[in-house]
């Protein structure tokens, strides 16, 4: 029994419930019509039936020409003394066009056509009691539609005046969100500035002095890589700063007026991450992709090489960059594979075409090198993943047979 209930539900909400209750305003207001008029004048064909009959058909109209369907409908109240299609008629010009005056005269109009008998040399001026009473009768006839339908319009209005006041207040909720949101972005840069900067440039500042001071050859290379770095540290800062500072439109023109890396850059990138890094690049930077993706795959060259040196210290490195092409069946199975490894599930061959693969792979580590203490969220594999997949390529990290590991990841053109 409760299934077949779920079932009736279920063809309630469906599009055969949806026409039935389109159709229910439409069609009893026009049954009732014809019952009233059967029940009055009888089912013998005549005047008064067919007066009648043509007010109650006339209800299918009344949503779309409510003043021209009352109208209509007068005749069969005076000549075939029905009610339900007049009255249905008024409530609905009450309801679909309540301007007083146009209310006050079609009132009247019901009331005179109640009030006078047809025929109207039938009517008796010196009845009063009679009169009164019928007089009465149509006030209340005319009366009752017209403050039914004002109640049901000012009941509309009011529900739609609330749903426009809970727009606005969710309108409201959002702007106070994005108020909160500015604010605590603010107050991030802040943080970020006065304590990372602040460290950094000390770190710039001493091996300046180092540069300076020392002549080992050795030592100031390394300080002067180490100056670089922090510069460039202090530069990809700033831009993040305005980024957290910026909202909207500001935070799109921060972007663009910040310097991003791209393959131009990945070789200046090797050599200073101290590795054992074999570099083989098959793309010239810029000659067929799009800053985007050139930047992705810098990122994550540069994550890779980051976990290398904090995991495999001492470890051999290949960095290779290659364009992916739908005519080559290689890339096309590598893209399948790195969809799988991923969890997008949706592999296609076609997907890889005209892309950027990069391949950073590296061997066991050196058992005789020391392992630095570095700090590590674990969320760099996670964060790379999530960039390959916004730009609609694929990411794959595993270990390999050898000890060693690889990360491979896959990028469309089309999608930078």
């Amino acid at each position: 029994m409760a299934r077949g209930e779920a079932k009736g539900r279920a063809l309630g909400r469906g599009a055969p419930g949806r026409r039935l209750r389109a159709l229910v305003p439409v069609v009893v207001p026009v049954l009732l019509a014809i019952a009233d008029a059967m029940l009055v004048n009888g089912l013998e064909l005549d005047l008064e039936v067919g007066v009648s009959m043509l007010a109650a058909a006339a209800l299918l109209l009344r949503r779309r020409f409510p003043l021209l369907v009352f109208l209509f409908t007068l005749p069969g109240l005076y000549i075939g003394y029905i009610w339900f299609a007049p009255m249905i008629g008024l409530y609905t010009l009450a309801v679909r066009r309540p301007g007083r005056a146009r209310l006050g005269i079609c009132a009247v109009l019901l009331i005179a056509a109640h009030f006078f008998p047809y025929p109207i040399t039938d009517f008796e001026l010196t009845v009063y009691r009679e009169n009164t009473l019928v007089l009465i009768d149509a006030c209340v006839t005319s009366a009752a539609p017209i403050a039914l339908g004002l109640l049901v319009r000012t009941r509309q209005e009011l529900a739609s005046r609330v749903e426009d006041l809970t727009r606005s207040l969710r309108r409201e909720d959002r702007l106070l969100a994005d108020r909160v949101k500015t604010t605590e972005r603010a107050r991030l840069a802040r943080e970020m500035h006065d304590v990372v900067a602040h460290q950094v440039s000390l770190i710039s500042l001493q091996a300046g002095a180092v540069q300076v001071s020392t002549e080992d050859p050795e030592a100031r290379a390394g300080a002067r890589t180490i100056r670089e770095l922090s510069v460039r540290t202090l530069e990809e800062l700033r831009h993040m700063v305005g980024v957290l500072r910026a909202d909207g439109g500001e935070a799109a023109e921060a972007h663009r007026l910040a310097p991003q890396p791209d393959l131009t850059e990945l070789p200046r990138l090797i050599e200073m991450s101290a590795l054992d890094v074999t570099y083989e690049g098959g793309v010239a930077a810029g000659a067929s992709g799009t800053k985007t993706v050139e930047r992705a795959a810098f990122r994550t060259v540069q994550e890779a090489l980051t976990n290398i040196r904090k995991h495999a210290p001492g470890a051999r490195v290949r960095v290779r960059v290659d364009p992916v092409d739908a005519a080559c069946g290689e890339g096309s199975g590598r893209a399948a594979g790195s969809v799988r490894a991923g969890g997008s599930g949706r592999a296609e061959e076609s997907r890889a075409a005209h892309g950027l693969r990069v391949e950073i792979r590296n061997g066991p580590p050196d058992a005789a090198a020391t392992v630095p203490t570095l700090p590590g969220g674990g969320h760099g594999l996670v964060g790379l993943r999530e960039r390959a997949q916004s730009l609609g390529g694929t990411l794959e990290a595993r270990h390999t047979s050898d000890g060693g590991f690889v990360v491979r990841a896959e990028f469309p053109y089309g999608a930078g």
